[in-house]
């Protein structure tokens, strides 16, 4: 497997740094501002909009959200060629979210998240090679090519969740395991805005206020719920203002640097025992629910052309980035040649690799942690029983 440090040194091209002219000689940090249209608050003061952060973070939100972009069109282009098979959802355009968090946590913190996972297991720590791997059912796939596109996970990140709203009571129980333990760390359980009107995400508000348990509910709010606009769907469709009893903030999901201090403000809220916070990325997919989506009969080309062109959460940073003198255009277009590069290696590598053996007792390895198995397995019925001592099952006779 390829660490995360690894494919950022391969995507990083010359690695040259650009000028320092927002700041001394000396130092990294530059000045950030954002719009006053970053935030609103619910029962909550907003973040500031006015903080310092380290220019080598910004590069590397860059490079993170340009390599993820690659492998999303790369996912695109795998699946009309039916090298991917079934449900594959894609998040071009959701870039920053999952990069934002991430930069804002540690590996201690917790993910969990619907099945648009594949940014977020990247970012966890999977290599591009594993969640390509994994949508063409290969063995060197992050889940061992058993899961899918809605499957996967990493150290931290409990998936990729293909049940719609499942994984929210899931991610407060892991907030509460972070209490329970005395870690000071969170979670953040996310969601979409297609899965904000389910019971269990009500249940699980009102489990972590009761116990004021370090989670982030943080709603994707992308506009559609599977081919359902939001106004059509929800009542109310300021997802931030949902927690009731519980602050929220809503944030522009299209902007990684706004993405990046809420996600420091959450954690920071939630880590010092004030309890749950009610995050609401907005943000937008370019593309369809899945790749059998096309996404153009309950949306215009326009409105997605508009958010492209205007909103774009690559081409902002990138302005940034050129703004600040933190990179060159031929720093930045080096950087992008990189990542093509690296995800190109990746795929051909992912291509190349063997399918899972076609032996029964590849079906019942992952039930148990090795060596906590117990002698057998009842199946459905007597003849599906499966004895892990002999690798077999029990009751046939071949």
């Amino acid at each position: 497997m390829i660490s995360r440090s690894i494919t950022h040194q391969l995507a990083r091209g010359a690695g040259v740094m650009g000028r320092r002219t927002m700041a001394s000689a000396s130092s990294d940090l530059v000045s950030i501002k954002l719009p006053e249209s970053s935030f609103e608050g619910y029962n909550l003061e907003i973040p500031e909009l006015s903080f310092e952060t380290e220019k080598d973070t910004l590069l590397q939100m860059y490079k993170d959200m340009i390599i993820i972009r690659r492998m999303e069109m790369a996912s695109d282009a795998l699946y009309k060629a039916k090298k991917i098979r079934g449900f594959c959802h894609l998040s071009i355009g959701q870039e920053a979210v999952a990069v934002g968090i991430e930069a804002a946590i540690n590996k201690k913190d917790s993910v969990i998240t619907s099945y648009r996972c594949h940014g977020f297991t990247y970012m966890r720590g999977a290599s591009v090679k594993e969640v390509l791997g994994e949508l063409m059912g290969k063995r060197s796939g992050v889940s061992y090519g058993k899961g899918g596109s809605m499957h996967m996970y990493a150290q931290g990140f409990y998936g990729g969740n293909g049940i719609v709203g499942a994984q929210v009571p899931l991610g407060a129980g892991l907030a509460f395991a972070h209490k329970y333990r005395g870690e000071g760390n969170c979670t953040f359980n996310l969601y979409g805005d297609g899965a904000s009107n389910q019971g269990q995400v009500f249940e699980s508000y009102n489990m972590a206020k009761l116990w004021d348990l370090p989670c982030v509910f943080a709603c994707e709010n992308n506009k559609y719920g599977m081919g359902t606009s939001a106004s059509r769907s929800s009542a109310m469709t300021e997802y931030y203002k949902r927690g009731q009893y519980i602050p929220g903030l809503k944030v522009n999901g299209m902007d990684i640097l706004a993405c990046y201090q809420a996600s420091k403000f959450a954690k920071d809220w939630c880590t010092s025992g004030n309890g749950p916070l009610v995050l609401e990325y907005e943000t937008y997919r370019y593309g369809g629910h899945s790749m059998s989506d096309p996404g153009t009969t309950y949306r215009t080309r326009e409105e997605v052309q508009h958010m492209r062109s205007r909103n774009d959460p690559i081409a902002g940073l990138k302005a940034t980035l050129l703004e600040l003198d933190i990179a060159t255009e031929e720093e930045i277009k080096s950087y992008d040649k990189a990542a093509r590069k690296y995800v190109d290696e990746q795929v051909a590598e992912a291509e190349a690799d063997a399918p899972p053996e076609a032996k029964m007792d590849i079906l019942f390895e992952d039930v148990y942690v090795p060596g906590s198995e117990i002698k057998e397995l009842r199946g459905r019925i007597s003849d599906d029983t499966w004895n892990f001592e002999k690798g077999t099952f029990s009751n046939r006779v071949y």
